[in-house]
């Protein structure tokens, strides 16, 4: 399985199923085992068979801001 950045969850308003089992290190069965007995650890949005995690809550999950962190100038 591929690695996930930070800024590639923050591309996009959803992920997949995988990409978000990706950011969380969790195997494809895993994954779908949780999201079928709605116990994977953030939002999940079905969509006929396809699965959707909106990624403000798995950034939020992870420990991350949903927005990229604000620059901030050093006093002199």
């Amino acid at each position: 399985m591929t690695p996930v950045t930070i800024t590639q969850l923050r591309a996009t308003a959803t992920v997949d199923l995988m990409t978000a089992a990706a950011a969380l290190g969790l195997g494809r069965t895993k994954a779908y085992e949780l999201a079928r007995s709605e116990q994977f650890p953030c939002r999940v949005i079905r969509i006929g068979d396809t699965y959707r995690i909106p990624t403000p809550g798995l950034l939020e999950l992870l420990g991350v801001t949903a927005e990229a962190p604000a620059t901030t100038a050093r006093p002199a």
